[in-house]
């Protein structure tokens, strides 16, 4: 299953259960997006052609963060822009999200382990603000 959390027709995140399941490749972000969150399933000794990137400047002006939750429960708060409170929901072992824009905190409702991807280089405090 595929839920995307909008708030004023904004994307806020996009989560992909750990039971969503589809042939083929399917890209669930648009293509203005910093961050590209795609899904594959390919049949045994299907080939993807070697290749590399190319070197394109890209133009950063938001990170975009995905959470890959490895084991445990989460209780994910999402945030407007002005810091007001909006909804949650709780992502578990297996599930990834996109948080692709608005404010967001967490609460592990178990131990957890989250693998976190998101675009360099770090600034430290001068990266977000805390609320």
């Amino acid at each position: 299953m595929i839920e995307r959390i909008l708030h004023k027709n904004q994307i806020l995140a996009i989560i992909i259960r750990s039971n969503y399941q589809k042939e083929g490749i399917s890209f669930f972000t648009p293509g203005d997006f910093s961050q590209q969150l795609g899904y594959m399933n390919r049949p045994k000794g299907y080939v993807i052609e070697p290749h590399i990137h190319n070197i394109i400047e890209r133009k950063v002006t938001l990170t975009q963060e995905v959470l890959y939750i490895k084991s445990g429960k989460v209780v994910v708060n999402f945030y407007t822009d002005e810091k007001l409170y909006l909804e949650n929901r709780i992502v578990e072992t297996g599930d990834v999200i996109l948080l692709a824009a608005g404010g967001h905190g967490f609460e592990m409702i178990e131990d957890s382990e989250i693998i976190e991807v998101k675009q360099g280089p770090y600034f430290g405090d001068e990266d977000k603000i805390k609320f």
